[in-house]
């Protein structure tokens, strides 16, 4: 019997975690099922309302008429009672008609409200955890440059490899080539799959030279800009990540948007691609990092400081 009722208290409270994970889905279609059943029911009832103000009309007309038959015994403060008891009562009934509906439609708006704001709270909590997580892998980055330089921390970081060209003087000639996990996880092939892809190479290159001159713009003129609006002007699906990152103009980071392909010492790929003999091309973007939590601290500048920056 203790083995059962542990078992089931482990069933009851998994099931309520479930239950509490995906509550938010659950108030929003209880609320929005609540809207529009009190909707309906509403309008059910004004069917009835007629009828109602129609007893209310007949009520009042035979106060009055009975003021005019029987001025000496019904005097108008009698009409007067008579006719505030009228009122009370036809709004007594109007209400007792409508209140459930109502409170329906107050419920309902309290859980589509308490939906936002659990999500508001995750979203928080997830943004301040991605910020915790950058923010320390930046202050590691920046140790392996203090204690190895900076090109030990970028061979770490996009993976590359040493290659032997040849021999030297004293000895071998080596290079650097990007390894096979070089991208980093905001990269994205422009390719095919891609709407704004073309069959032409030349056109591809000369299209994501003026988007990334573009985006530069849009930066320098917003003063922020998200990584899913990049992927947006180049036809790339969305990234969870992409909401959340980005550039920001006068922030920690580069401050401007580089694709990764208009740069000295591209890879051979590269090259062919900005020369037409390559078709698709791997974009790895430079974002900034988290702006999400710094866009309201962020003050636009007028439009003369932002042309003289």
């Amino acid at each position: 019997m203790k083995l059962f009722s542990e078992a089931m208290q482990r069933g009851v409270s998994r099931k309520l975690l479930i239950g509490q994970k995906h509550s938010p889905t659950f108030l929003l279609a209880g609320g929005v099922v609540g809207m529009v059943g009190s909707t309906v029911l509403a309008c059910r009832a004004t069917l009835k309302l007629e009828d109602v103000l129609k007893e209310t009309k007949n009520d009042l007309v035979l106060a009055h008429a009975v003021k005019e038959e029987y001025p000496e015994k019904y005097t108008e403060q009698d009409r007067q009672k008579d006719t505030a008891v009228v009122y009370v009562r036809s709004t007594a009934k109007i209400a007792k008609m409508y209140a459930p509906y109502v409170a329906l439609g107050v419920v309902s708006i309290a859980a589509l409200t308490k939906s936002h704001n659990i999500l508001n709270e995750r979203n928080a909590a997830l943004t301040a955890a991605y910020v915790a997580i950058d923010k320390g892998f930046r202050e590691y980055r920046q140790r392996v440059i203090e204690r190895y330089g900076e090109d030990v921390d970028r061979s770490f970081r996009y993976d590359t490899e040493l290659v032997v060209s040849g021999e030297g003087k004293d000895k071998p000639k080596t290079s650097e080539r990007a390894g096979p996990n070089a991208a980093t996880i905001y990269a994205r092939f422009f390719d095919e799959y891609s709407r704004n892809w073309s069959k032409e190479p030349e056109y591809n290159a000369l299209f994501l030279h003026c988007q990334q001159n573009y985006l530069n713009d849009l930066l320098k003129a917003r003063g922020h800009l998200f990584l899913n609006e990049a992927y947006d002007i180049l036809g790339i699906p969305h990234s969870q990540a992409g909401a959340v990152v980005g550039w920001l103009r006068e922030g920690d980071g580069d401050g401007y948007v580089d694709f990764g392909i208009f740069v000295a010492g591209a890879g051979d790929r590269i090259r062919d691609f900005v020369n037409g003999r390559e078709g698709s091309i791997l974009l790895d973007f430079n974002v900034d990092g988290i702006i999400y939590d710094k866009i309201e601290k962020y003050k636009e500048a007028p439009s003369w400081q932002l042309e003289e920056k």
